[in-house]
């Protein structure tokens, strides 16, 4: 049984179509990677997974059990950190949890070791500032704890670490990965490196619609594109080698790095580009700083996707 489960979703505003027949499989247990550009559907979608928005057709499943819009059969198994979340400011972390834990009537004694039991996983144990005056930060921090009151088997995180500094995403990215295998977890991005960071799957979202959808580790192996990197030295000929290595039957094509000193050569053969360019450097007195296979990273796949 899948964790989350779509068939045909779609939500239209008007004529405009901004969740087109989605199909979605999500394994329990797993962290799964929502991601898309701004616009492609993302929180549409996570409204309609939660039971907040009513779908224009298709079924939602969540643990095996269906969504329907307004219900509140599904609230026990799922939990919800909206994109902007809203606090009550006069309370402190502690108090808002057993406000939220209230809601789902949990008794008292299992309430206070739940309390205590998330502060101290989202690292506001503690803390007895009121939320008024916390950072963004330590705020989706305790909308994470928040999301994980009622003990749910899924929660949907909608762009969790959005407009936060490099210290509060690093934070939020080490709880996430605290949950995996413990609850499954949802997580809507458009930021690339969070996704590579934690997600065992990934599926990328455009125009409402999915593109690709699988694990890292396939969408790294299926994407590929045999290449490496070089770095020479500042003063190099570096126009003349590009040449040079045009003329070579291995290779495909030859671009510039991020550096202004580096070069992307992409082959046919990688073995014969490991042995030959080097020999090619040092038969014209070319100073090597770097040299490296290249990994295709997530972005490359994304802006393969998106753009087509």
């Amino acid at each position: 049984m899948y964790a989350v489960e779509t068939e045909n979703l779609s939500k239209l505003f008007g004529s405009f179509k901004a969740v087109d027949d989605l199909n979605l499989r999500v394994p329990g247990g797993s962290i799964y990677g929502f991601l898309g550009p701004n616009g492609a559907g993302k929180t549409t979608t996570i409204k309609m997974l939660t039971g907040l928005s009513k779908p224009s057709s298709g079924i939602i499943k969540i643990c095996g059990k269906e969504v329907k819009f307004g219900s509140l059969k599904n609230r026990l198994d799922i939990g919800y950190l909206p994109d902007v979340p809203a606090f009550y400011n006069w309370m402190t972390p502690a108090e808002f949890l057993e406000f939220c834990g209230e809601l789902f009537s949990i008794e008292d004694m299992i309430l206070k070791d739940r309390v205590e039991y998330l502060l101290d996983l989202v690292g506001l144990n503690g803390v007895k500032k009121k939320i008024g005056g916390f950072s963004r930060g330590m705020k989706q921090r305790l909308g994470i704890a928040q999301a994980l009151i009622n003990n749910p088997k899924v929660i949907f995180l909608d762009e969790p670490t959005s407009a936060l500094d490099p210290i509060g995403r690093k934070d939020v990215m080490d709880i996430i990965a605290k949950l995996a295998g413990k609850v499954t977890v949802f997580f809507s991005t458009h930021i690339l490196a969070d996704i590579e960071r934690v997600c065992d799957r990934v599926v990328i979202l455009n125009k409402g619609r999915v593109q690709i959808e699988d694990t890292m580790e396939n969408l790294r192996k299926e994407n590929s594109r045999q290449g490496v990197s070089v770095e020479l030295e500042a003063d190099s000929l570096c126009d003349n080698f590009v040449s040079v290595l045009k003329q070579q039957k291995w290779v495909e094509d030859v671009s510039n790095g991020e550096n202004i000193d580096e070069i992307r050569i992409y082959v046919t053969d990688i073995k014969e580009a490991q042995l030959n360019i080097p020999r090619l450097l040092s038969e014209r007195e070319i100073a090597l700083k770097r040299f490296s296979t290249i990994e295709p990273s997530l972005e490359d796949i994304f802006l393969k996707v998106v753009n087509g």
